[in-house]
């Protein structure tokens, strides 16, 4: 009991969601998801260390997370 408002603000949420005309800037999200003008094969120096994937260990040595 005493879901009756909680229940019928989720149903008005979902039905601005269903029903709300959607103005979306497909060429900012573009934009946004390819990360601007940068080259998505360049490596931040400061990750430069671990881009080629060896991280500095030995065949068989584990890695150990503390």
């Amino acid at each position: 009991m005493g879901r009756g408002r909680a229940k019928a603000k989720q149903t008005r949420v979902a039905r601005d969601l269903k029903y709300r005309p959607i103005d979306t800037d497909f060429d900012a999200l573009e934009r946004e998801l390819r990360g601007g003008d940068a080259e998505a094969d360049e490596v931040p120096d400061q990750y430069a260390d671990y881009a080629d994937g060896d991280y500095g260990e030995s065949p068989g040595e584990s890695r150990r997370i503390s």
